[in-house]
């Protein structure tokens, strides 16, 4: 059974499996004794903080472990803006970046709200910079974000559900002028090649690349202002508690050497094959939106968005014919709202799919992948069908589709069955108390050349209005 979600998670590489059972024998004991077996432990984790510390690019006595990429994110955020509470409490991130960066920054945004006082609130809070439709920040934008009382910024390598690169060269020269240290979560990209630029702390996570889960780093720069939040010990530098997991982190760090020995020559083959999937399924699937940079994205990773199509069927109907994917769809998630990184790029978010190729993924399964995909985003569409429920309003020039109560995509689906009956000029209001419409709609016109009107508040939800241009 193909499995296309390394993004989410890799299986483990074998180096990294041959390694951790290798050091299970051999890392058991407290690398901080020294006794002979204390002794052993160190000389393995010293070894894999070297190992780890090349492919980053830093010195290793700038690398910690910890127990999980998320950790690394938090514990990073929450030092380095400690470190430069004098300077500010106010950060900056992309409106695209990982969930466990917005949450780092919105827990110390909402911290800095308590405070008493409007001068004090003024000195913190966080700046979204905004993307373009590819998913990328304008570096300009960017460093136009940065302010004198700025503690920290962040900003991903590498977006993880549409593959788009950053500019992080271009924002960290932005950052060094500003004074500004610069965060940046490497976790989709650093088993692909280090982060070529100025950065000043960096986080990853094993199981991105190979690697055993519970493993992530933090490196902070020699020179950085640091200042560990909560209980610390004499473990990793005092940046992260507890007893290290080194029969883990050997693992991580010998398959992400692994992976970066692979990586040149992967690189340029699944960069064939996902520009093979992103030039067919625009061929083999009626009104499909490609998202992502074409060009300046990760070489593995693919996400398109299929209009009238509910994800979480999709995704179920695939896993059924045989391929894990994953998804951004609001109709795949539990609060049934979009994905914020699809609802920043402004793209079309229902019917999602992320297709992240793993190492060695063979040519025939891609090719298996899009003979299966069109029959079952058809059988999908045909499933969703149902008759339109349709209100005249104004007869002839304008209708109003009542949708209330209806989850995405059927908002969408009921617009689309009704436009051809206004005439051209006439308009449709969608009445819709879902989430999703507000981002799915706008899309739709984008995608069939119509005018979208705006917005109002209705009784229930929102009224969405479309005219129709052709």
């Amino acid at each position: 059974m193909p499995y296309f979600d390394v993004a989410s998670s890799a299986p483990l590489h074998p180096v990294a499996r041959q390694a951790l059972q290798a050091s299970l024998d051999e890392g058991w004991a407290d690398p901080a004794r020294l006794y002979r077996e204390g002794r052993r432990a160190r000389l393995l984790l010293d070894a894999a903080r070297e190992a780890a510390a090349e492919a980053v690019g830093c010195r290793p006595d700038e690398l910690v472990f910890t127990p999980s990429g998320t950790r690394a994110v938090h514990l990073g955020i929450s030092g380095a803006a400690a470190g430069r509470r004098r300077v500010g409490r106010h950060l900056v991130v992309s409106a695209v970046e990982h969930s466990s960066v917005l949450h780092a920054a919105a827990a110390l945004g909402a911290a800095d709200g308590g405070a008493v006082g409007p001068a004090r609130a003024a000195q913190g809070g966080v700046t979204e910079v905004p993307v373009d439709r590819a998913g990328a920040v304008s570096p300009a934008a960017y460093a136009s974000a940065l302010r004198e009382d700025t503690a920290l910024a962040c900003l991903q390598s590498a977006n993880h559900e549409v593959g788009t690169e950053q500019p992080v060269a271009l924002v960290a020269e932005a950052c060094r002028a500003a004074g500004v240290p610069l965060l940046v979560d490497a976790a989709q990209s650093l088993g692909w090649g280090p982060v070529e630029a100025d950065w000043s702390l960096l986080t990853a996570s094993a199981h991105k690349w190979g690697g055993p889960a519970g493993v992530g780093l933090l490196a902070v720069r020699k020179g950085v202002r640091f200042a560990p939040q909560g209980p610390v010990d004499e473990r990793e530098s005092g940046r992260t508690a507890g007893f290290e997991n080194i029969p883990a982190i050997v693992a991580a760090a010998a398959s992400l050497r692994a992976v970066r020995a692979e990586a040149a020559d992967e690189a340029v083959r699944l960069r064939a094959l996902v520009d093979h999937i992103r030039a067919r399924i625009p061929e083999l699937v009626p009104d499909v939106e490609v998202v992502g940079d074409p060009v300046r994205r990760l070489p593995h990773l693919v996400t398109f968005s299929c209009l009238y199509v509910d994800g979480e069927t999709l995704l179920h109907e695939l896993d059924r014919a045989g391929f894990s994917v994953s998804s951004g769809s609001s109709c795949t998630s539990s609060t049934l709202t979009p994905s914020h990184v699809l609802r920043a790029m402004g793209v079309l978010s229902e019917g999602n799919v992320r297709v992240s190729l793993p190492l060695g993924t063979p040519d025939d399964e891609v090719e298996r992948f899009l003979e299966v995909l069109p029959g079952v985003v058809s059988a999908v569409r045909e499933r969703l069908g149902a008759p339109v429920s349709v209100t005249a309003a104004g007869q002839g020039a304008s209708l109003v589709v009542d949708a209330l109560g209806k989850r995405c995509p059927i908002p969408v689906i009921e617009l689309a069955k009704v436009i051809g009956d206004v005439p051209v000029g006439g308009t449709v209001t969608v009445l819709s108390d879902d989430e999703a419409a507000r981002l799915d709609i706008p899309a739709w016109c984008e995608m069939r050349g119509q005018e979208y009107v705006g917005e109002e508040r209705a009784e229930r939800g929102f009224a969405y209005v479309v005219r129709r241009l052709a």
